[in-house]
């Protein structure tokens, strides 16, 4: 019997969504490209379940280079006809559009900090913060944090992050803590 408590919000039993759990979600990401994959795979969220993007993670690494902001903002019209074609993705083409948008502004917004993690860690003070979630209710779909950056990108001209979707990039990428305070990998991810 599995006696490892992990965040109620985790469908137990799917081997996949246990180790994203277990080894990426909640920890702090400082890399530019692994932060932007981020924001490529939430934004491709909204609407529907983590698991099912989870799911096509390899696809969208396949089809958007690598998650490498300079390359994605290259892609044409004919890139975005064939991402449409690609089963693999979410084929949705106002998504796909803002990825490649997304990408022009996230190269643009380097540029302006040198690096974006600089930029969106500036909106948490620069260091992680410590949720104190105790059950499933007790999840927040949007903070203040989370407010004053989607505020901010869509500012810049980001689409497809909004408040919800920000915060669940933040709890994603370490930004905030948000394991359930009795998971074992709350005070793990604490100490990071």
């Amino acid at each position: 019997m599995n006696s490892v408590i992990r965040c109620p919000w985790l469908k137990a039993g799917d081997a996949l969504y246990e180790a994203y759990h277990d080894h990426e979600w909640g920890v702090p990401v400082h890399d530019d490209v692994k932060i932007f994959e981020f924001l490529v795979l939430e934004s491709a969220q909204a609407g529907l379940s983590w698991l099912t993007v989870l799911r096509k993670r390899e696809n969208y690494r396949k089809v958007f280079a690598g998650f490498d902001p300079k390359k994605v903002a290259k892609f044409d019209a004919a890139k975005i006809e064939k991402l449409m074609q690609n089963a693999g993705i979410i084929r949705n083409r106002a998504k796909i559009e803002a990825t490649i948008n997304n990408a022009k502004r996230f190269l643009e917004v380097q540029k302006e900090f040198g690096t974006f993690d600089t930029y969106i860690w500036g909106f948490v003070g620069g260091k992680s913060k410590q949720g104190n979630v105790k059950k499933l209710s007790d999840y927040k779909p949007t903070t203040k944090e989370s407010d004053a950056l989607s505020k901010d990108l869509k500012k810049r001209g980001f689409k497809f992050l909004g408040s919800t979707v920000v915060h669940a990039h933040m709890q994603a990428t370490g930004m905030v803590n948000d394991h359930v305070t009795t998971c074992f990998r709350h005070a793990q991810v604490k100490k990071i």
